[in-house]
């Protein structure tokens, strides 16, 4: 009697897809935690933790998304230098204003694990302010919010 194998994907099984999300009055955090899942690969039946299976991810209108309360001036983003008076804050509504995909950036970001997989998970997300993206010859598939 054969005993069946467990199929574990590796480098040459997976297959990579391309996904579009449409961020245009949809809320940040909805969107962020559906390309992590993407990103990550959980949507796939071969999902393997310490396997990098996810796919690429394109969010688009990242300058149009919303956000519920008083999160336009209550968030704060902060970052420090290291160096005396190098503490940096900014309100989330400014930020949309300076840099609007930089909170679509940060928002997935801090949805993935830190580490080496986390790190070349983050390299597979392209995120446009407007509905132009030049990944068109990549065949990708539109995910409805």
């Amino acid at each position: 009697m054969k005993i069946a194998k467990t199929f574990l994907p590796n480098v040459s099984t997976a297959e990579k897809k391309c996904y579009v999300i449409d961020a245009a009055d949809k809320i940040l955090g909805r969107v962020a935690a559906k390309a992590a899942h993407y990103l990550r690969g959980k949507h796939r039946a071969d999902f393997t933790t310490h396997f990098d299976s996810g796919d690429l991810v394109v969010i688009v209108n990242a300058g149009k998304i919303k956000v519920t309360g008083k999160k336009l001036t209550d968030k704060i983003y902060q970052r420090y230098s290291g160096y005396p008076s190098g503490q940096r804050r900014i309100a989330l509504g400014d930020l949309l204003k300076k840099a609007p995909t930089e909170a679509m950036h940060l928002a997935v970001d801090r949805m993935i694990s830190k580490g080496p997989l986390g790190n070349a998970i983050r390299r597979r997300l392209r995120v446009y302010a407007d509905d132009k993206h030049p990944h068109q010859a990549q065949s990708p598939i539109v995910v409805t919010i």
